[in-house]
């Protein structure tokens, strides 16, 4: 199968491995893992910056959410506060929370009514998820605004038969999953329900004195199909509804430092897509319209309701000529948020974009994208990207790429909500990005070794800061910082035999502010992680150790930390599977963020029935 067949069908079929997987103990050439938030599918180990997770990693790792399998990430670095349905969003390199762009079955998820329009992870359960994919970089080209830092793309499952799942264990958790479908070739159609519910522990660090346990309950329901009406045309569609509680600590007077409050937080989030997929004039078009809507109410000394939706209507086209593979396309979209005062504002942008690889010869592919955003309110911009891939002999491939990436204000930066001034609010305008990177990566040629280095930089301009004067008690949004950061991704894969697999993954981040020169908050100059799972004919495991150094943080510094976690599974029939994970094996006493707790060893066991 040639690479120009691969690209083809790629985004129709997705193969299940992916890089951070568990693989047969053979010496069979293994199937290279394809990245399609690309737009045009791409090969990983082609690709600076791309990794995919699938749906066998997550179950090896035993990750119940999301943010239990990105901190593994190299360059990617969580944020969370508060265990249990604390809000958790991710840097990508660096770059703050709401300049990485968050998919659901290519959905965008951001939240428009939060600050920066970032994507809130704490309830983002997997149980539906078959694989997600992480481009980091500017990806501005591919999907517009919000992606500055990077993508991460969530593909929920293609059902067929039936799945049970049941799990119990520390802080009184229960989780559980149903989920039924049928999928044939021409036609699939499926359905399923989660539920996670903990006593939980304090969000706040007992160490500094929280004792009230902080709990949290989620559920996640969806469906997803499709249906071929001919192999020219057909349609297909999802949607996935999630409703979540969380206990809050907060910051009470008189001291105003992190303790135990009575504060809660509720949110509703759903999002879905619909897709027709036509051949016609010697191209694969693809007309989709995607939404999403949230509802968050926090009920504190400061209560507070937000509310937002997101529309997308896009059209895709999909084609091949003179040996150029390419994607044409146009979209528009449409948000809305809601503000503190309870008042609504809305934002809109109208894009075309463009994408094209062409094998310059058998070892050299070039890749190029180009966009243009032209949005209500600020004007429009233009982004590019382009990279090259050198299959240099011997396993080796370079890798290179340069992108650039822009973010509009948020709808809370537009109308400077929070803000108080006598004078008129600064006019803001977009925040551009430029970024350079380099990889080199080497596979063995029975597939059992592969590894890549990867080196980069990224510079962000006139980025949005919330300003308060302390002379005039002036409070207001502005452009004014320059921020870079210059990084080291290190990751590889070995299957050592006997069913063993070793995956590793490190990271060395210098993100700093170009104005004052203070490393950015929360992200740790190093962190990494190994993964060494077993494999055997009944029972399968994985032992996990992660750590990050000591990360600058509001109001101090956050120290480093060493955590492990263990999972395994024993299949008792073909149908029913034993498991088991503990968590934080060797106890530590650690915080992600500076003030809120991480629990102790913790452990869970369960059961999954499959028909």
């Amino acid at each position: 199968m040639t690479r120009s067949i691969l690209y083809a069908t790629a985004a129709a079929v997705l193969f299940p491995l992916s890089a951070y997987a568990q693989t047969p103990d053979d010496g069979d050439d293994l199937p290279e893992v394809v990245v399609t938030a690309t737009r045009l599918p791409a090969i990983v180990a082609d690709t600076p910056g791309a990794r995919v997770i699938d749906r066998a990693t997550i179950d090896q790792r035993g990750a119940v959410f999301a943010v239990d399998i990105l901190s593994d990430v190299p360059g990617l670095s969580v944020v969370r506060s508060g265990a249990f349905g604390g809000v958790a969003q991710v840097r990508m390199r660096g770059a703050s929370p709401g300049k990485t762009l968050v998919l659901i079955d290519g959905a965008p998820v951001n939240d428009p009514a939060e600050v920066n329009g970032a994507f809130d992870f704490s309830g983002l359960e997997l149980s539906d998820i078959a694989r997600i994919e992480v481009l980091s970089g500017p990806q501005s080209s591919l999907w517009g605004s919000d992606a500055i830092g990077g993508v991460i793309a969530f593909t929920t499952r293609d059902l067929d038969g039936l799945a049970v799942e049941a799990e119990a264990g520390s802080f009184d958790t229960v989780r559980g999953r149903l989920a039924a479908g049928v999928s044939t070739h021409r036609y699939g159609f499926g359905a399923w329900v989660s539920h996670f519910d903990t006593a939980g522990i304090s969000a706040a660090d007992e160490a500094d004195g929280a004792t009230e346990a902080d709990g949290f309950t989620s559920t996640t329901a969806g469906a997803r199909g499709r249906y071929a009406f001919t192999d020219a045309m057909a349609l297909d569609g999802s949607v996935r509804w999630t409703e979540s509680d969380a206990d809050l600590d907060g910051y009470p007077a008189p001291d105003y430092v992190l303790a135990d409050t009575d504060g809660t937080q509720a949110s509703e989030q759903w999002s879905g897509f619909g897709r027709l997929r036509l051949d016609a004039f010697g191209l694969a078009h693809q007309v989709s319209l995607s939404a999403s809507d949230i509802r968050r109410e926090s009920v504190t000394d400061f209560p507070t309701t937000f509310e937002a939706d997101r529309q997308v209507l896009r059209w895709q086209a999909d084609g091949e000529a003179a040996g150029v593979a390419f994607v044409l396309g146009a979209e528009r979209e449409d948000t809305e948020g809601s503000l503190s005062t309870g008042l609504t504002e809305a934002l809109g942008t109208t894009s075309a974009f463009a994408t094209a690889r062409i094998d310059a010869t058998d070892r050299l592919s070039l890749t190029g994208a180009l966009r243009l955003d032209d949005t209500d309110d600020f004007g429009s911009k233009t982004t590019g990207r382009v990279s090259a891939a050198l299959d240099a002999g011997a396993g080796v491939t370079l890798s290179a790429a340069y992108g650039t990436g822009f973010k509009a204000p948020s709808i809370s930066q537009a109308v400077c909500d929070y803000c108080f001034s006598s004078q008129p609010f600064p006019v803001l305008r977009p925040e551009t990005a430029t970024g350079y990177e380099g990889a080199i990566g080497w596979a063995s040629a029975n597939g059992r070794l592969e590894g890549r280095a990867t080196l980069y930089r990224l510079e962000v301009e006139d980025q949005i800061t919330y300003v308060f004067d302390t002379a005039t008690f002036d409070s207001y949004y502005v452009n004014v910082a320059e921020t870079a950061t210059d990084g080291v991704e290190l990751e590889g894969r070995a299957r050592l035999g006997g069913g063993f697999d070793l995956n590793l993954a490190w990271a060395w981040t210098d993100a700093r502010d170009e104005t004052t020169g203070d490393r950015l908050l929360r992200v740790p100059e190093q962190a990494g992680s190994a993964t060494l799972g077993w494999t055997g004919e009944r029972l399968s495991g994985a032992l996990t150790v992660r750590g990050e150094s000591d990360q600058d943080d509001s109001g101090g510094v956050r120290e480093a930390f060493v955590t492990a976690n263990l999972n395994g599974a024993y299949a008792l029939t073909d149908t029913v599977t034993l498991t088991a994970r503990i968590e934080n094996l060797a106890d530590e006493r650690y915080q992600q963020v500076l003030g809120y707790g991480e629990p102790g060893r913790s452990g869970y066991v369960g059961i999954r029935l499959r028909y």
